[in-house]
């Protein structure tokens, strides 16, 4: 099992702790780039728990994300909130999505997200 990286580690813990969603953020993992802002896990599954109410089709699924984040040791997944995959010269969704990203996960990252401009 690898180690994770204890820089990322403590980003995710001062996420957590400050309930702030403002920390900037792109990382690779499994090949693919996600950048975006990372998100308190409660406050992640809060939002992703309202988009699924809002869905005629995927209403019954909000209940698994409603409940409480587990707090014990330190934070193993980076919670993301408008954050897009980059696929060549544009990110998918173009809005920003949400995505769990466990940090044993991560190959490389860096602090900021990546912008994109039709010049």
């Amino acid at each position: 099992m690898l180690k994770a990286d204890e820089l990322i580690v403590d980003i995710a813990a001062l996420v957590e702790s400050g309930q702030s969603s403002q920390m900037s953020l792109t990382v690779v993992t499994g090949g693919a780039v996600i950048t975006g802002r990372l998100a308190p896990e409660a406050m992640w599954r809060q939002r992703v728990a309202e988009v699924l109410t809002e869905s005629a089709h995927l209403g019954e699924f909000a209940a698994v994300f409603d409940g409480p984040a587990k707090k014990d040791g330190p934070p193993t997944h980076l919670h993301f909130h408008l954050a897009r995959i980059l696929q060549g010269a544009v990110g998918i969704p173009e809005t920003g999505g949400m995505y769990r990203v466990a940090i044993e996960d991560i190959s490389a990252w860096t602090v900021g997200d990546f912008s994109y401009s039709d010049h």
